[in-house]
């Protein structure tokens, strides 16, 4: 029986199916973190960076305008690969995603260099080791984390509508609303690092790696965020 072409989902499949389908997962997370380090120091290095971060900080109706386009380019990246049968298209949705965070990321990493160097490494460290930690969590206790998909999804509307907000009124969010985006998005990465393991279907590899690099992003955005503060 090929399980690749089954509508079982990774749970169902034998224990080699199920390591060879985390083994893609997490080769093509780490493949889309090298991609976006590479498209990030090429916009930076070739000073496209310092263009992108003036059209984007040039006021707070700019930042809206992105915030919204960048969500309308995940919600196509996300589509192309969770529902598409053709791996090119999927593919095409992975690189398309990892691209639009490059670009939103560039006018937080200009800012960051500025104050300090150094500041990017330590943030990448920190992040790093949250999320290898996160994931531990998942894998060590096999647990079925999807009871908190619900929550998750509540709390992040909430965020994005704070978000908002922010940028609407002119009012700064601050530190403790970095802290706990850092703590939402934790939980994030342990649901779907448990929906890796119990519920994609294992021809999804590509979808699953998507969905834990924008998990990964958004804990680096907050993370650099909180080390800049404290710098």
């Amino acid at each position: 029986m090929n399980y690749y072409e089954s509508p079982a989902t990774v749970a169902d499949i034998p224990e080699s199916g199920r390591a060879a389908f985390i083994r893609r997962t997490y080769g093509h997370l780490a493949g889309a973190v090298a991609a976006f380090v590479v498209l990030e120091t090429l916009l930076i290095t070739s000073g496209a960076g310092k263009a992108l971060a003036g059209l984007m900080l040039g006021g707070r109706w700019s930042w809206l305008i992105v915030l919204g386009g960048f969500m309308l380019v995940s919600r196509v990246a996300t589509t192309w690969a969770a529902t598409s049968v053709k791996r090119s298209t999927q593919y095409a949705g992975l690189g398309l995603y990892v691209a639009a965070e490059a670009i939103i990321f560039a006018p937080l990493i200009m800012v960051a260099l500025s104050i300090d160097p150094q500041l990017l490494g330590k943030a990448m460290l920190i992040t790093v080791g949250l999320f290898v930690g996160l994931s531990w969590v998942a894998f060590a206790t096999k647990k079925d984390f999807s009871f908190l998909g619900g929550f998750l999804r509540i709390a992040g509307m909430v965020a994005l509508a704070t978000i908002v907000a922010s940028l609407i009124f002119g009012f700064s969010l601050g530190t403790l609303f970095c802290v706990l985006m850092v703590a939402l998005v934790g939980g994030t990465i342990v649901y779907q690092t448990s929906n890796v393991i119990h519920h994609y279907h294992p021809d999804q590899h590509v979808a699953a790696s998507l969905a834990l690099f924008a998990s990964f992003a958004t804990l680096l955005w907050y993370v650099i965020q909180i080390v800049m503060d404290r710098d």
